[in-house]
């Protein structure tokens, strides 16, 4: 939550033979349930109210049905539908966040947007549904390797976009480059035909003259456009 009223690390649910409980991480203003400060971890039933900063949530347990509503519509509002990874709205709106945090805690931030080398061919010759086939399988692939503190989104078509906050240049690189290699190496199937699958990457670093979302963009795009002049298959930035 990119509130300054609540820290990095506030709060956390975590489970104890079998049963939740919320805990507070040291916070500087608290975390209150149903109006209590909790002090040690507490147990959570269906319906308890926990205040974070000025934001108050309600807990609801996996089997109440309004629980069931709740994760379908917010799912529906950040997921992809095609891949399940998130969408280009909450990339841009998480990214915004993100970069606001790194401005204001002078913490790195950098950016990756990689897309499928030459997918149109891909579509030509096998087929739209193989198209949409490499593009879960990929964006799956990915996912797997993504801390969950980073956000990784279909940026559009056969793009991508990876956010990673905290990391600086040689470790964006590094996980730039893991990423490329994966995608390479691996074999990708359908109606029993390989498919043979690369990408280019651009990643950028944030820097302090950046203050908009597309200006951090534009870079990463830049860096991509270079990674595909250059030959495909490669890692710029």
């Amino acid at each position: 939550m990119d509130l300054d009223n609540v820290s990095r690390r506030h709060a956390r649910i975590l489970v104890r033979q079998g049963r939740m409980f919320v805990e507070d991480l040291g916070s500087t203003n608290g975390t209150y349930l149903n109006d209590q400060e909790v002090r040690q971890a507490q147990p959570l039933r269906s319906g308890d109210l926990i205040k974070v900063g000025g934001s108050i949530f309600k807990f609801l347990d996996g089997d109440n049905i309004e629980t069931q509503y709740h994760e379908t519509i917010y799912t529906l509002t950040i997921a992809d539908g095609l891949t399940g990874v998130s969408n280009k709205r909450y990339f841009l709106e998480y990214l915004e966040r993100e970069m606001g945090r790194s401005h204001r805690y002078h913490r790195a931030l950098s950016l990756m947007i990689f897309d499928i080398d030459h997918f149109k061919k891909i579509n030509d010759v096998h087929g739209h549904l193989a198209g949409d086939h490499v593009l879960r399988e990929l964006a799956q692939s990915v996912k797997r390797l993504v801390r969950r503190e980073q956000c990784f989104a279909r940026y559009g078509g056969e793009e991508f976009a990876l956010v990673m906050p905290e990391d600086g240049p040689e470790k964006a690189r590094l996980f730039a480059e893991k990423i490329r290699k994966l995608i390479e190496e691996r074999t990708f199937m359908f109606e029993d035909k390989e498919i043979p699958v690369t990408i280019s990457i651009g990643v950028a670093d944030m820097t302090a003259d950046m203050t908009e979302p597309t200006q951090f963009i534009k870079v990463s795009d830049a860096n991509l456009y270079r990674a595909k002049k250059a030959g495909r298959n490669r890692v710029v930035g």
